[in-house]
């Protein structure tokens, strides 16, 4: 069965939200996270699927198929990985390799699981996220912390939620001021 990885970008603060100018989807360009930017294509080089909800896919549908000067890698990878996007709205998702999932998500997620493949992403997509994580389907957090306090906005994990116990898996600093920190359940 293929890995479950839901992969976020947050704050110090375990806020997932972006409601500030904590997060520039185009910093890791930079030579001070050169580092960081080589984590980022190694976990892409596992993964080749990319799990968003509608709103998530419709940002990054949006933003990134613009990006015709990203030095990053980032709009490449992202044009060519095949997408699901979780939505009972959108019936055409108008970006190259989407699919759209309009059913229960769970059991969609669930039968991409049990396909053949490397690793599924989701990243983005807090609602979503806090569906897959409610019916059990998450095999690893990949968690990249910035350093930065947005002292409002919503967590990965709700309040009041069951967190799942955690295994670190992994951990690193980057240059820039990012930390990474994998988890899966034991």
């Amino acid at each position: 069965m293929r890995t479950l990885a839901i992969t976020q970008n947050m704050t110090v603060d375990g806020s997932i939200e972006m409601l500030g100018d904590w997060f520039d989807p185009q910093g890791q360009a930079e030579a001070e996270n050169s580092d960081f930017l080589e984590e980022l294509h190694r976990q892409d080089s596992t993964a080749d699927a990319l799990v968003l909800g509608r709103r998530t896919f419709q940002d990054f549908r949006g933003y990134w198929p613009e990006q015709s000067d990203d030095t990053t890698g980032v709009t490449d990878y992202l044009n060519r990985v095949q997408k699901y996007v979780v939505s009972s709205t959108v019936s055409e998702p108008r970006w190259q390799n989407s699919t759209v999932l309009s059913g229960d998500p769970a059991q969609e997620v669930r039968a991409l699981k049990e396909q053949q493949g490397q690793d599924i992403v989701v990243t983005g997509s807090i609602t979503l996220c806090h569906t897959l994580i409610e019916a059990g389907l998450v095999d690893e957090y990949r968690l990249f912390v910035f350093p930065a306090v947005q002292g409002r906005g919503r967590r990965l994990f709700p309040e009041g939620a069951e967190p799942p116990e955690l295994k670190l898996l992994e951990a690193k600093a980057f240059r820039g001021g990012v930390t990474y920190s994998r988890y899966a359940r034991p």
